[in-house]
């Protein structure tokens, strides 16, 4: 017993000493949170510039060394994209883009190609987007004479076969009859035709008649039209000598005559017409709201400051929207958003949430009290803070390779914006203050004159949507014939 009693004492000892280590380790913790552990400021940001060249026929090259690893990569970037093809033709870049590669050349298939290019490890790829389409290719160094002639063949002798051609409408087409399958397709769909137009060419979309219309002639004209030196823009980054690569553009490029230069069109963007409306898919438990207005562009003065607002408002876990809807009250799904900002045209303010059914109402509200809190409370000294942390920490690892900083120089060259637009980023982030975060939320973000798009089940809802105004309801019904044509709709293909 005597023994017992001293195993328990000693216990009780051990259990005593236990606590008391805890409320130290809690004082500790107390006295010293990791809010206060130093540290250290960011390095000063200085990028390794690209090398400039400019032939004379107006082709930009711009050269970028990387002795890193035994790579060479490049792209060509040529200035015209989705946003200049006819509304006749929707598609017709998307479909330039896929056979400009699978098409291969005229003294080799695309396959033939893929098979060559894969024995050696490389490749070369095709792309289009909305200002311009592009072909890249990534080799080892050792293989670049034999990828760097079938670059050059495809810039010069694309075949664009039928057979390519037929297979990538196959599957555009597929695609065409699925895109009311996710409701988060649908809201981005719905939100780019309320915020800049149906007849937009940010806003159109691919359609049975439009991709069918497009011929190998057009591929073929359009190629001829927008491949002109001085529509070309080329980067290169890797391992090699920036003197010889220089020889080697100027041999294959400078003699090349100039083309037509190339026209942006100049698009309008007027923004939604305030209102609410409903994109009803009675198949969903759930909504995807979206709250759409006019953003600014880029090189708009309060861009930094519309930075940080966002990153407070709506950019992550940290944000007021996230914490207040999502982690408090568990409304959301997903949330997020503010106001978007684009290179050459104006984006849209486009502030989404997704929710179950039975709580669509309570969450407009809810977006709507964020908003009117954006609005009247300026951010605190560790929201701004915070936010600014987030955006210059994810901006170093943003641009922390050579090909990164190649990348965002070609899109400084294709929109005009001043070389050193990435070095300012940083300290104009820094000199953010919450007045300017309140300035612009003020400026910019205004209730009245959002619409309120909602993609879901109205029968669930837990309140009517005309709570909050009149309602027009948007056809998401796939046609499978132009406007003024008498087409039939599966039952599958409308919602």
């Amino acid at each position: 017993m005597h023994a017992q009693r001293l195993n328990v004492t000693t216990a009780s000892k051990w259990i005593v000493l236990f606590f008391v280590l805890l409320a130290t380790l809690h004082v500790t913790a107390q006295q010293e949170p990791w809010q206060k552990v130093p540290i250290p400021p960011l390095h000063k940001f200085t990028p390794q510039e690209p090398t400039r060249i400019q032939l004379s026929n107006g082709m930009v090259i711009m050269l970028q060394e990387d002795h890193e690893l035994p790579l060479i990569s490049a792209t060509a970037l040529v200035k015209g994209g989705s946003s200049s093809e006819p509304a006749s033709k929707v598609g017709l870049t998307s479909i330039y883009a896929s056979t400009w590669r699978t098409g291969g050349t005229d003294s080799k298939t695309g396959d033939q190609l893929d098979d060559e290019l894969e024995a050696i490890a490389a490749r070369v790829e095709a792309a289009g987007s909305v200002d311009t389409t592009s072909l890249s290719f990534n080799c080892l160094k050792q293989n670049l004479d034999q990828v760097f002639a079938a670059f050059l063949d495809l810039l010069e002798h694309p075949a664009f076969r039928e057979d390519k051609i037929e297979l990538v409408k196959g599957r555009i087409k597929t695609a065409i009859s699925r895109r009311n399958d996710e409701i988060g397709s649908i809201a981005g769909r719905e939100a780019a035709i309320l915020g800049y137009g149906p007849q937009s060419p940010y806003a159109r979309e691919m359609e049975y008649w439009t991709v069918d219309a497009v011929t190998r002639q057009d591929l073929v004209n359009w190629h001829k039209q927008h491949l002109a030196p001085n529509n070309i823009i080329i980067g290169v980054v890797g391992d090699f000598d920036s003197k010889q690569m220089e020889a080697r553009l100027r041999q294959a490029f400078g003699s090349l005559p100039k083309g037509t230069p190339y026209n942006p069109p100049q698009i309008p963007v007027p923004g939604p017409k305030s209102g609410v409306y409903l994109a009803e898919k009675d198949d969903v438990n759930q909504s995807d709201i979206s709250l759409i207005g006019l953003g600014i562009r880029r090189d708009n003065p309060d861009y930094f400051a519309v930075r940080v607002m966002n990153e407070i408002f709506g950019g992550g876990f940290s944000s007021r929207l996230f914490k207040n809807l999502r982690a408090t009250q568990a409304l959301a799904y997903s949330v997020g958003g503010g106001i978007g900002a684009s290179y050459n045209h104006k984006n849209l303010i486009d502030i989404s949430m997704g929710t179950k059914s039975g709580s669509t109402g309570k969450a407009i509200e809810g977006l709507y009290k964020q908003i009117d809190d954006l609005l009247s409370n300026p951010p605190s000294d560790a929201e701004l803070k915070q936010a600014k942390d987030s955006i210059l920490n994810g901006f170093i690892f943003a641009y922390d390779s050579p090909d990164k900083v190649l990348s965002e120089q070609l899109t400084y060259e294709l929109y005009g914006y001043p070389k050193d637009f990435l070095e300012r980023f940083r300290d104009a982030v820094e000199k953010v203050t919450a007045a300017d975060v309140n300035r612009v939320a003020r400026k910019y973000i205004d209730k009245s004159k959002l619409a309120v798009l909602v993609v879901g089940n109205p029968k669930e809802f837990d309140k009517p949507l005309t709570t909050f105004g009149q309602v027009t309801k948007l056809d998401i019904t796939i046609p499978t014939a132009p406007p003024g044509n008498k087409a039939t709709v599966a039952a599958s293909e409308r919602r």
